[in-house]
């Protein structure tokens, strides 16, 4: 069966990407290497579809949100031709890659499942404690509620799970709303001994980079997630 093409994507954009990715030979450095090509971006949200519109694979080059822009940033990362981008992202966003409104990942407690189960990330084991989480998600018209559980480092403990972390990590900020799992995502980015954020903002209203601890005090979080990209799929 002929896989799905995603829109709005120009192969030649593509490969270039694909070239400056294969620049550094560890996943770390093609995952550090391509997110940098898209500091300074807009933000935007490109997805096309709802539970009236069909749903269509969209693979934005020039605008993100903030989980657009790990989904390409990984999935460029990992591949080694244009088909093989548009395969991993199919991957990543949807459910089994079925590319149905239903089925896209719509929030990050079923992207972190979906995309453990199919290999291309694994969970950080942390150091400390955490806080099981329980909700009810239901802020996605259209889609029926469902619950989850998950577990996540509080705040302040992220001090002591950072020596653990690594360049390339994808770290999800927990909400404190109870009908919210996820309410931002972003790539870890290590610079000697200090953590950088980099991820696609609304507020500032595109993708830059910060200092993670600059973040997470100017925000209101029940907790971190954060999982690494495995080599198995980031290659």
């Amino acid at each position: 069966m002929k896989r799905a093409q995603p829109r709005s994507s120009s192969r030649r954009r593509i490969q270039k990407l694909l070239s400056t990715a294969r620049s550094g030979r560890a996943a770390v450095a093609r995952i550090e290497a391509v997110s940098r090509e898209f500091l300074g971006l807009p933000y935007s949200s490109t997805l096309i579809g709802s539970a009236e519109q069909p749903e269509v694979f969209v693979a934005s080059l020039d605008s993100f949100d903030c989980v657009t822009y790990i989904e390409t940033v990984l999935a460029l990362a990992g591949a080694s031709t244009p088909t093989q981008f548009s395969e991993l992202l199919r991957q990543l966003r949807y459910d089994r890659g079925r590319v149905e409104w239903k089925k896209r990942n719509h929030y990050m407690t079923q992207w972190i499942r979906n995309n453990r189960r199919n290999g291309t990330i694994r969970r950080i084991s942390p150091p400390v404690p955490g806080r099981v989480k329980a909700r009810v998600l239901n802020v996605v018209p259209g889609l029926r509620a469902s619950s989850a559980r998950f577990v996540c480092v509080p705040k302040q403990a992220v001090k002591q799970l950072a020596p653990q972390l690594e360049t390339g990590d994808v770290i999800f900020f927990a909400s404190t709303r109870k009908n919210l799992d996820v309410f931002h995502c972003g790539l870890l980015i290590r610079n000697a001994e200090n953590l950088r954020l980099r991820h696609a903002s609304r507020s500032r209203g595109g993708v830059v980079e910060q200092d993670l601890d600059e973040f997470l005090k100017s925000n209101r979080m029940a907790g971190v997630i954060v999982v690494r990209p495995t080599g198995d799929r980031i290659r």
